[in-house]
C-alpha cells in the first residue's frame, strides 16, 4: 500500500513537472529548458559530492547565465516547487483516508473518542468539556507567506482538476485532464510569482477574510454539526472560535490605526452578511410550504404576519414571508455595519438587527416550526447549518485581538497623567509606585483625557483605536473583541495600564470592573520574561481591577511567545522555558480560583513553534489545556493548513481531538517532569550557553549573518506591511523573529531549530535521554520537530552561502562552528532516537522531503549567484527579480520556513 502511494505521488510529480516543462519549452524556448535541466542535474551532483568534478560544473553553469536566463531558471524552479506541493498535499489527503479506513487515528474524531473510552472517559465527558471549551486558531498577518493570491488560486485550480478526476474514476479522460492541467500550467508560468509593490494593511485584511469566507464559513459550522451528531448533543455550544489579528495588531506596525480596525470589521461583516443573505435567499426559494397545507407554530405565524412582504404570490406561504422579512432586516444590517447597501437589495425596508442573536432567534423560529410539525428530516438541514454558522461567526466573523507594545502604553499613560496634573514623570516611577498610582486611578471615575488639551500624536492615535474598539463592541457584540495582548510584558503595571486606557473610552468602569469586555493579556516572549511570568501574573491578580475582570470570565488568558524566546536562547531552551512557565502560570491561576487559558504564539518554522499541532497540544504540561487553547496561525501555514475545505476540516478536527485528549486523558507529564526535569533544566542551560556564545558573543557574527543569509534581500520581498526590525538597529536583539528564522531557512542552515542541542547533551546519560524520547510526549515532540528541520537543512549548501561573506577568515570561523555543532547535534539525535538516519522513524515525511529537494536546491544555487552579482554592484532590476523569485521558490518548497 505504501509503495503504491509513493508511486502515485511520484507519477503526479512527473505529470505536473512534465507539463510545466512543455510549457517552458513552448513559452520560454528550448535553450531555457535545456539550461534548467542542466542546472538541475549539476545541483544533484553537487548535493551528492560537493567536491566532485561533475559538481564543479555547477559554478560554471551559474556564472555564464545571462540575467534573463537566471530569472527564467528561478521562475521555472519556483513553479516546479509549487506544483510538487500540489502532488504532496494530495498524497497527504489520500494517506489520511487510507489510515482512517485501516483504523481510527487519534487525531480523528473516531480515534479520539475510542482513546477516551479506553481511558474510562465517556461521550458525556467529551460533551461536557466541549460545551465549555474554547479552541481558537488565530489568523495573523505575520509575514512569511510569499505567494501572491493569484498564484495560490492557480495551485488550487490544479488541485481541483486532479480531485475531480479522482471522483470521475475511469470516466476521467487523460487527454482532457492533461489539456486542462496544461492550461493552468501555462497561466502559472506566465503569472508573476512575486509582488512588485508592498502590502498595505487592507491587503492583509482582504487575504485573511478570503480564507474566512472561502473556507471557514463552510467548514467550521459543518464541523460543529458533526460533533453535535457524534455526541448526540444538538445544543452543543460552538467551541471553535476563529480569531484574527489583522487590523488590531499594531505592535511595531505604524500602519495599523483606528481606520484599519474599522476596515477589518467592515470587510469581515460584508463577507459574513453576504453569506447569510445568500443562504436566506436560497431558503426562500426552497421553503415554499403553504399555510393551507402545512401547520405552522404560532411564533412562525406571528413572524410571517409581521413581515413587510406584501406580494400576493406569497400570501399563503408563511415561511417565505418570514424569510422575506429576515432578508430585509439583514439587508438593513449590512448597510448599518458596512456602510454599503447589500449586493441584492431587499424589496422593502425593515429595521436592522440589533445583533446576531436577534437574527438567530428568527431563524430558530422557522427551524422549530419545521421540526415540530414535520419531524427530524428538518432537524439537520441547511437551515440548521445556517444557525450553526451564526453561532460560530455572528456578524463579526472572527474575534479580533488587539495588541500593542508595553512601551507604547507606558508613554501614552505618562502623557495622560502629565497633562492631567497627576504625575509629571510616570515612566521614572519604580514598579511599586506605578502599581499604587494605577490602582488609585482605576478606582476613580474621573477621566484623565481632556478634549481641549494637547497630547502626543501617539497618545491620540492609541485613544482613537480604542474608541474604534468600543464602537465595534457596540455594533458587533461581545465576541467581536475579547483580548488586548501586551507585548514585552515584564511587570504587572503593563497590564493595568491597558485597563486605565480602556477606562478612558468607557470600556472599563470603576464601579463595575467585572463588566469590562476586554481582558488585558500578558505576552511573555523572552527567556527572562518567561522565567518571571509566575511573579508577574501573581502580582497582576492581586490588583482588584484585573482580578475582577478575570473572575467575571472565570479565565485569565496568557500568551506565550515561541519566536523571541527561541531567538533569545535556542530551540531547546525556549521549548523547556515555555513548558515550565506554563506549569508556573497554572499554579498562579489555580491559587486565584481561575482557569488558565494559554495563547500559544506559534509560527510555521520549528524555531517558531512549528510542527504538528496535534502533537504539540498533547505535549503541553498536564492541566494547562483543560478544554481551552488559542494558537496563532500565520504566513504560509494558513494556506497549507486551511487552503482547501477537506484539509482545513482535518486540521480543525485534529486540534479538537488534541484538546479532548490532553484535557480528559492526558499523558503522565507531571510524573515525567518530576523524574526528568532536572536533566532537561541542565540541558537547557548548556544549550542556551552554546547558542548565546555563537549568536551574541562571537565577534563578527552579525556581519556573518547579514552576509551569509539573504536578510538584506528579504526586506525587498513584499510579504508584509510592517518592517523587518523594530528599530533602525542592526543588532540581532532588535531584529524581528520572523526574518531571523526566514533568513536561516533560506540559507539552509535552519539554525534556530537545532543549534545548541548537540553541545548540551555531550556527556549525558544516553539511556535516560532515550527513555525520555520514548515515554515523554513533550521531549518526543521536541526531538521529532528537530529531526524535521534538520532534514530540511543542508550544510553543504550553507557552505556556498558562507562564500558570500567578504571576510574569508570570519566565514571559515563561523561556518566551522556551525558545522561542528551540526555534526554534534546530528549524532545526538540519531543516538537518542536509535536510528541510522534522520527521520528514520518518520518514513512518510522523509520521502516527501527527499522528493522535493531536487526542485529546491537549484533555487538556492541561483539565489546565491544573483545575490553575489547584486552585492558586487549589479543594480539591474532583473537581478532583484531573480533573487525574489528564488526566495519565493525556496520558501514554497520548504513550506514551514517562516
Amino acid at each position: 500500500m505504501m509503495q503504491a502511494a509513493d508511486d502515485r505521488l511520484r507519477d503526479e510529480v512527473r505529470l505536473l513537472g512534465g507539463l510545466l516543462g512543455e510549457v517552458i519549452r513552448d513559452e520560454g524556448g528550448q535553450d531555457l529548458y535545456d539550461r534548467i535541466e542542466a542546472v538541475r542535474q549539476a545541483s544533484v551532483a553537487y548535493h551528492r559530492d560537493a567536491g566532485s568534478q561533475d559538481a564543479s560544473r555547477l559554478e560554471a553553469l551559474l556564472a555564464e547565465l545571462s540575467l534573463d536566463q537566471a530569472v527564467g531558471l528561478a521562475h521555472g524552479f519556483a513553479a516546479f516547487s509549487l506544483l510538487a506541493n500540489v502532488a504532496e498535499d494530495r498524497a497527504g489527503k489520500r494517506r489520511a483516508k487510507d489510515q482512517s479506513a485501516a483504523g481510527a487515528r487519534a487525531d480523528t474524531p473516531e480515534g479520539a473518542l475510542e482513546r477516551l473510552k479506553a481511558a474510562g472517559r465517556s461521550r458525556e465527558d467529551a460533551k461536557a468539556l466541549l460545551d465549555e471549551a474554547l479552541i481558537s486558531p488565530v489568523l495573523t498577518a505575520h509575514p512569511s507567506e510569499v505567494r501572491r493570491k493569484s498564484v495560490i488560486d492557480r495551485i488550487t485550480a490544479v488541485s481541483d482538476l486532479l480531485d475531480a478526476c479522482d471522483r470521475e474514476g475511469d470516466a476521467c479522460s487523460p487527454e482532457v485532464l492533461n489539456d486542462r492541467l496544461r492550461r493552468q500550467a501555462t497561466i502559472l508560468w506566465t503569472t508573476r510569482l512575486v509582488r512588485q509593490t508592498g502590502l498595505v494593511v487592507q491587503d492583509e485584511i482582504d487575504t485573511v477574510v478570503s480564507f474566512l469566507e472561502r473556507i471557514f464559513l463552510k467548514v467550521a459550522p459543518a464541523q460543529l454539526a458533526d460533533w453535535r451528531r457524534r455526541l448526540d448533543a444538538p445544543d452543543l455550544a460552538p467551541f471553535i472560535r476563529i480569531g484574527a489579528w489583522v487590523g488590531g495588531d499594531r505592535d511595531g506596525n505604524p500602519n495599523v490605526d483606528a481606520a484599519a480596525l474599522k476596515a477589518a470589521f467592515a470587510t469581515a461583516a460584508r463577507a459574513v452578511l453576504r453569506f447569510y443573505l445568500d443562504e436566506v435567499n436560497t431558503l426562500g426559494a426552497e421553503l415554499s410550504l403553504s399555510g393551507s397545507l402545512a401547520t405552522v407554530s404560532p411564533e412562525l405565524a406571528a413572524l410571517a404576519q409581521g413581515s413587510g412582504d406584501a406580494s400576493p404570490h406569497r400570501a399563503d406561504e408563511p415561511y417565505r414571508r418570514a424569510l422575506s422579512q429576515i432578508y430585509a432586516r439583514l439587508s438593513a444590517t449590512h448597510l448599518r455595519l458596512t456602510g454599503r447597501p447589500a449586493p441584492r437589495p431587499a424589496p422593502f425596508e425593515a429595521a436592522p438587527y440589533d445583533g446576531p442573536q436577534a437574527f438567530r432567534a428568527d431563524l430558530a423560529v422557522l427551524h422549530d416550526s419545521l421540526v415540530a410539525n414535520h419531524g427530524r428530516v428538518f432537524a439537520d438541514d441547511s437551515l440548521a447549518g445556517l444557525i450553526a454558522a451564526v453561532d460560530v461567526f455572528g456578524f463579526h466573523m472572527a474575534t479580533l485581538d488587539m495588541r500593542q507594545n508595553s512601551d507604547v502604553h507606558a508613554r501614552v499613560v505618562a502623557d495622560l497623567l502629565k497633562v492631567a496634573g497627576v504625575c509629571d514623570d510616570y515612566e521614572a516611577l519604580d514598579e511599586a509606585a506605578r502599581l499604587s498610582l494605577l490602582e488609585a486611578e482605576l478606582a476613580s471615575t474621573r477621566p484623565l483625557f481632556n478634549p481641549y488639551a494637547e497630547y502626543q500624536s501617539e497618545t491620540l492615535k492609541e485613544r482613537a483605536i480604542l474608541e474604534a474598539a468600543a464602537r465595534a463592541l457596540t455594533d458587533f457584540g461581545p465576541q467581536a473583541i475579547r483580548t488586548h495582548v501586551v507585548s514585552k510584558t515584564d511587570a504587572a503595571s503593563d497590564l493595568l495600564e491597558v485597563y486605565l486606557l480602556l477606562r478612558e473610552v468607557g470600556l472599563y468602569r470603576p464601579g463595575a470592573p467585572e463588566a469590562c469586555p476586554i481582558q488585558a493579556v500578558p505576552l511573555f516572549e523572552t527567556i527572562d520574561d518567561l522565567r518571571a511570568a509566575r511573579s508577574t501574573l501573581d502580582r497582576l491578580l492581586q490588583a482588584p481591577s484585573a482580578l475582577a475582570v478575570a473572575k467575571a470570565r472565570g479565565v485569565q488568558e496568557v500568551m506565550i511567545g515561541y519566536s523571541d524566546s527561541n531567538k533569545d536562547g535556542s530551540y531547546l531552551t525556549s521549548t523547556w522555558e515555555l513548558h515550565e512557565a506554563s506549569r508556573a502560570l497554572l499554579e498562579v491561576t489555580d491559587k486565584a480560583g481561575l482557569r488558565l487559558q494559554l495563547f500559544h504564539g506559534r509560527g510555521g518554522a520549528v524555531g517558531r513553534g512549528g510542527g504538528s499541532s496535534f502533537s504539540a497540544v498533547l505535549a503541553q504540561p498536564e492541566g494547562t489545556v483543560a478544554g481551552r487553547i488559542r494558537v496563532t496561525e500565520q504566513g504560509e501555514v494558513i494556506a497549507n493548513k486551511y487552503g482547501e475545505p477537506e484539509v482545513a476540516r482535518r486540521n480543525l478536527d485534529a486540534l479538537t481531538c488534541g484538546v479532548l485528549l490532553a484535557s480528559l486523558a492526558p499523558p503522565p507529564d507531571a510524573d515525567l517532569t518530576r523524574r526528568h526535569g532536572s536533566t532537561l533544566a541542565r540541558l537547557s542551560t548548556a544549550s542556551m550557553s552554546a547558542y548565546r556564545a555563537l549568536v551574541y558573543e562571537t565577534e563578527g557574527f552579525v556581519d556573518y549573518f547579514r552576509a551569509a543569509t539573504p536578510i538584506a534581500e528579504i526586506a525587498d520581498l513584499k510579504i508584509g506591511s510592517r518592517p523587518a526590525s523594530r528599530t533602525s538597529s542592526t543588532a540581532i536583539e532588535d531584529l524581528r523573529a520572523i526574518p531571523w528564522v526566514f533568513s536561516w531557512s533560506q540559507s539552509r542552515v535552519m539554525l534556530p531549530g537545532w543549534f545548541g542541542f548537540g553541545s548540551a547533551i555531550a556527556g549525558e546519560d544516553m539511556d535516560e535521554l532515550q527513555a525520555m524520547a520514548r515515554d515523554w510526549p513533550f521531549f518526543r515532540t521536541l526531538i521529532q520537530n528537530m529531526e524535521m528541520v534538520m532534514a530540511k537543512a543542508d550544510m553543504t549548501l550553507a557552505r556556498r552561502y558562507a562564500s558570500l561573506v567578504p571576510d574569508r577568515a570570519l566565514a571559515d570561523r563561523v561556518y566551522g562552528a556551525l558545522l561542528q555543532e551540526w555534526e554534534r547535534t546530528h549524532a545526538a539525535v540519531l543516538a537518542i532516537t536509535r536510528q541510522d538516519r534522520l527521520l528514520g522513524g518518520q518514513p512518510e515525511l522523509d520521502r516527501l522531503i527527499r522528493l522535493r529537494m531536487p526542485y529546491v536546491e537549484p533555487l538556492n544555487h541561483v539565489q546565491i549567484e544573483l545575490i553575489r552579482r547584486r552585492r558586487n554592484g549589479d543594480d539591474d532590476p532583473r537581478v532583484r527579480e531573480g533573487i525574489l523569485l528564488a526566495l519565493n521558490g525556496v520558501a514554497a518548497g520548504l513550506r514551514n520556513s517562516g
